[in-house]
């Protein structure tokens, strides 16, 4: 039987294997009228292998106040900054560079990303993480 979709939420900010009815996630879902619990203990069961990583969620909320959702990979920002081990990335990126990226590290993080990219081809996914780098100050070359 096929269910009716009353709501889609994005939730950006929630660690692998820690999802707890506390803020942000507690009031998201309180007023979409999920059982905050369920999804929390189902979350974590998934996320155990990804404790301390972020991972995104896609929430599809059915008619009848139950759920599914989908679990992404961490952004890519996120994942820049650990591999040059940084908080944030430059105030000014264009005239002072945080850090250095090989090509080799972006393929790497492009492979891993691609399912939740929007291009059909790795070149233009390497082509799209380099620019989120550049954009953060982060300089990449080629090895």
């Amino acid at each position: 039987m096929i269910k009716k979709i009353v709501k889609r939420i994005k939730i950006q900010k929630i660690n692998g294997g820690k999802a707890n009815p506390s803020p942000p996630i507690g009031p998201i879902l309180g007023s979409a009228g999920v059982n905050i619990m369920e999804f929390c203990n189902q979350y974590n069961s998934r996320t155990q292998d990804k404790k301390g990583q972020i991972c995104p969620v896609i929430l599809t909320v059915y008619e009848d106040k139950s759920f599914s959702f989908l679990i992404k990979k961490s952004p890519v920002s996120i994942q820049i900054l650990n591999l040059i081990q940084l908080d944030k990335g430059s105030n000014e990126p264009n005239r002072s560079k945080i850090g250095r990226i090989s090509l080799d590290q972006i393929k790497k993080i492009a492979k891993d990303k691609m399912e939740d990219l929007n291009c059909f081809s790795i070149e233009s996914a390497i082509s799209m993480i380099s620019g989120t780098a550049r954009s953060m100050g982060v300089e990449v070359y080629d090895t």
